[in-house]
């Protein structure tokens, strides 16, 4: 049974742009996370790997119905990927989880249901 659904859309450009000095990065991902994010070479592909991860974040957020600070905090998420790429929720194995980017955007789409 489905207990909620969330979706985001961020726009890569603004991420960018809010992020000088990795300080949107160290606020909103996880300690794995950020490794993971600090490993890549590619400033694009930072970028992108940052705004999916904040997506997914703001939709989970919405799927749980609570919102970013209220029950959760941005770094208490962490949304890492399984060997063949699917991304996943550590925290919480009930959540079903989609990342998509284009060029100036990154998407991200969380389904929630019982275990």
């Amino acid at each position: 049974m489905i207990l909620g659904i969330g979706t985001d859309i961020v726009e890569i450009g603004r991420i960018k742009r809010v992020n000088k000095d990795h300080r949107l990065a160290k606020r909103i991902l996880a300690d794995e996370e950020f490794d993971k994010y600090r490993n890549i070479s590619n400033e694009n592909r930072q970028t992108e790997f940052l705004a999916g991860r904040f997506a997914v974040k703001e939709a989970y957020a919405k799927a749980l119905g609570s919102g970013i600070g209220e029950s959760i905090a941005f770094n208490e998420i962490n949304c890492m990927n399984d060997s063949r790429g699917k991304p996943s929720l550590v925290n919480d194995r009930r959540a079903h989880v989609s990342i998509s980017h284009s060029e100036d955007y990154a998407m991200a789409m969380v389904v929630l249901e019982t275990q």
